[in-house]
């Protein structure tokens, strides 16, 4: 399997992720359970490697309590 090249738009987004994250007091786990994924994924996302879709973005706003404007620009 090949490994992806994270983008800088990637990077950034996993960067905002990861610094609202922060800002609320959420570890990797608190953020994994509320959203009922794996802390493995929320890893991949806040380094880029993994790019949520539109539906997983608006899971991470109302897991982390934001509104997805809130997210944009990174």
């Amino acid at each position: 399997m090949a490994t992806k090249k994270v983008t800088e738009q990637d990077f950034k987004l996993g960067r905002k992720i990861h610094k609202i994250r922060k800002e609320k007091g959420f570890t990797q786990e608190k953020l994994a359970e509320k959203m009922g994924v794996s802390t493995t994924w929320i890893g991949y996302i806040e380094t880029g490697y993994r790019v949520p879709n539109l539906k997983m973005i608006y899971k991470i706003a109302r897991a982390l309590d934001v509104k997805v404007k809130d997210i944009f620009p990174f």
